[in-house]
């Protein structure tokens, strides 16, 4: 699932829990876990959390600068 490659990409970037990546994307701390285990997310989330994962990386990227 390429969703939890991006998202185990980020949590090594950035050295994030993934329960506080779960709670701050969505408000579960349990999705990065429940993912690893096999979940399949709705279309909705998937979403929800490549924008999270976008502007996260937009503000790296201008504290980079």
């Amino acid at each position: 699932m390429y969703l939890l490659r991006d998202i185990e990409r980020h949590l090594r970037e950035t050295g994030t829990a993934a329960s506080r990546f779960g709670r701050e994307a969505l408000g579960d701390p349990a999705f990065v876990a429940s993912l690893r285990r096999g979940r399949e997310p709705r279309t909705e989330t998937v979403r929800k959390v490549k924008t999270y994962l976008a502007e996260r990386q937009a503000q790296i990227a201008g504290r980079a600068r």
